[in-house]
């Protein structure tokens, strides 16, 4: 579990595809400080830290990871956005992030907003009802509050620390980012589901763990 903080942001030094999905080597400063087998949020996606050196580490990512995230589009040299798992008593000042990608949105337009940044995101239809106003999201693992849900989008404001400090200063319209909405949302709707009370495409989604 995660808090949507961002610690700092890293460099991929490679993206090498495997059989079962493929090997992603990220550069970390806090890389000396992981243990083997501990969780590492990349752009929201939760990976298993494994081998580790003094400056990064590499995790396996499986096929429907590649699949439901855009993990599989990272090239040497991008900026991906790194936390750590929550450490039981610390302060949670973002909201709780699991790390487990909904699907993915499209950047559609990205406007000056006084010192911030306003962001436009278009998101898949069925993922409406888990997104309300003044509600959390996590885009590419940051903890953002919605300012106003439409239709198939809603859009958020970056202030500059965001901005200075994860990779969402530097997106642009018609880029890809992994989008999770708040786990509340997502146990209520899973529960109306039960019930028959739920739309039959979101039941759908909710049966296959959550992804679209």
């Amino acid at each position: 579990m995660f808090t949507g903080l961002i610690e700092e942001v890293g460099t991929v030094r490679a993206l090498q595809r495997t059989a079962a999905g493929a090997r992603l080597t990220v550069s970390a400063s806090f890389a000396r400080e992981l243990r083997r087998g501990e969780s590492v949020s990349v752009s929201g996606a939760c990976l298993t830290a494994l081998d580790l050196d003094a400056d990064g580490f590499s995790a396996d990512v499986s096929n429907e990871s590649l699949a439901r995230t855009t993990l599989g589009e990272l090239r040497a040299g991008a900026f991906v956005n790194l936390e750590r798992s929550l450490q039981a008593g610390g302060r949670l000042g973002g909201h709780f992030v699991l790390g487990h990608v909904d699907g993915v949105g499209h950047v559609a337009s990205v406007s000056p907003l006084g010192d911030a940044l306003r962001i436009d995101l278009e998101f898949p239809p069925p993922l409406a009802p888990l997104f309300v106003e003044k509600g959390s999201v996590a885009i590419d693992g940051v903890s953002l509050t919605i300012n106003e849900v439409r239709a198939t989008s809603f859009w958020i404001a970056i202030i500059p620390e965001t901005r200075a400090k994860t990779t969402l200063g530097r997106v642009k319209p018609g880029e890809r980012v992994n989008v999770e909405a708040d786990v509340l949302g997502k146990y209520v709707l899973r529960a109306l589901a039960a019930s028959g009370r739920a739309d039959a495409s979101l039941s759908a989604a909710l049966e296959r763990g959550g992804y679209l």
